[in-house]
């Protein structure tokens, strides 16, 4: 099989990965303006503009790996970007919240296809600690899209306004499903596709909740994921409301996205010689302390400065968390599932992303004008995963 260079490979997977991070967080700063125009009413309510699409794309992923697995990894991630632009486009032209939030489940249905795909077709090529050297140098370039979708989404709204939004999204899926056409040669051949059945995917879910590794890795990934989420719905508002930071949030989110992307270089760089499990047990240490921190500063009532410094930190502290451990957390649960690599990437990101958005959306909601309800969660939330973390074995252990 004809291989793209490594470079030219790891940047389109980041791309085509992107596309989930570039519709959540271009949408951040639309968010106080798409509430004061669908639901002026209850302007919280605009946050579920988020965990409706990453609910969608929860849901989508219990197909997508499937379906790859029995027609190809490119044709499925080319199906999922059409869908994906199709409800961008009923998203653009949505008049009500309940509308908008309907085409925001579709679109994130539609971008579980390049999502998940994009990690079952590097499991074709790569395995072990090789797979994650690769997600982390994928959520390396990955990272500029976080840094730069919120800027991008604030001068977007600035010259056009916010359904303009939806039209970038489109823009963005056509460029990176173009290279990936072009480009990308089908890494499944025919004589190792399974057929699709629902069989097939009540039995790889039986397989992988079965194997200790899988399932506790994909435990924790789902706490990961479940303090991200949070942190992505709710933080414009802590920008806003509880440090009046809102004209310049798109600038901080960018900071705090440029900052946190070194965890991929470190990662990349450590992994192999300090070994996943290791990575990832220091990563929830560090979160459980910085988050301790920030519950006391908020308690207490300390001055802005102190209280807004602590409050960024956090928040780096979660993104670079996030980024040393979900890529390795993949790599653990897709260490022995090569002989189901579709099935089994639909399994980790369905389960993962779904029971996030159960974790994240009430807890979002609980905004009071303070980052305590998230900090509590968070905390929760890491001390949880460390414990689960300290029960994972690798093959050969007992």
């Amino acid at each position: 099989m004809k291989r793209l260079h490594q470079t030219e490979f790891i940047a389109l997977m980041a791309m085509v990965a992107a596309t989930v991070a570039f519709s959540i967080d271009a949408m951040l700063p639309a968010l106080p303006e798409i509430g004061a125009a669908l639901a002026p009413d209850n302007l919280n309510n605009a946050q579920l503009i988020i965990t409706s699409f990453v609910l969608g794309m929860g849901l989508g992923t219990l197909f997508t790996g499937p379906l790859s697995d029995a027609f190809g990894r490119k044709p499925v991630m080319v199906g999922g970007a059409i869908l994906y632009s199709i409800a961008a486009a009923a998203a653009w032209a949505a008049q009500s919240l309940e509308v908008m939030l309907i085409a925001r489940v579709v679109q994130g249905f539609g971008a579980a296809g390049p999502r998940v795909v994009a990690m079952a077709l590097i499991r074709d090529l790569y395995t072990g600690s090789n797979m994650a050297r690769i997600l982390s140098l994928v959520m390396v370039v990955f990272s500029v899209v976080p840094a730069l979708a919120p800027t991008l989404g604030h001068y977007i709204i600035m010259g056009f306004g916010w359904r303009a939004i939806f039209a970038a999204f489109i823009a963005f899926s056509l460029i990176s499903t173009v290279w990936l056409m072009l480009r990308q040669p089908e890494t499944l051949q025919p004589a190792d596709r399974r057929p699709l059945s629902f069989r097939a995917l009540m039995s790889a879910v039986g397989e992988m909740f079965a194997h200790r590794t899988a399932r506790l890795s994909i435990f924790v990934q789902t706490l990961t994921f479940g303090m991200l989420f949070t942190i992505l719905s709710t933080t414009q508002q802590v920008f806003d409301i509880t440090f009046g930071q809102g004209d310049h949030f798109h600038l901080w989110f960018g900071f705090i996205a440029v900052v946190a992307a070194s965890s991929g270089f470190l990662n990349a760089r450590i992994v192999v010689r300090l070994g996943m499990r290791a990575i990832i047990k220091g990563m929830y240490i560090a979160q459980i302390f910085l988050t301790l921190g920030l519950i006391a500063i908020t308690l207490i009532g300390a001055p802005y400065w102190l209280a807004f410094s602590a409050y960024v930190i956090w928040v780096i502290g979660n993104f670079f968390q996030a980024g040393m451990t979900i890529g390795n957390l993949n790599a653990l649960a897709m260490e022995e599932m090569g002989h189901i690599a579709g099935l089994a990437a639909s399994v980790i990101a369905a389960v993962a992303t779904v029971g996030a958005v159960i974790i994240a959306a009430p807890l979002a909601l609980m905004f009071d004008g303070t980052p305590l309800p998230m900090a509590v969660g968070a905390l929760c939330c890491a001390s949880l995963a460390l414990w689960l973390t300290n029960m994972i074995k690798r093959p050969g252990e007992t």
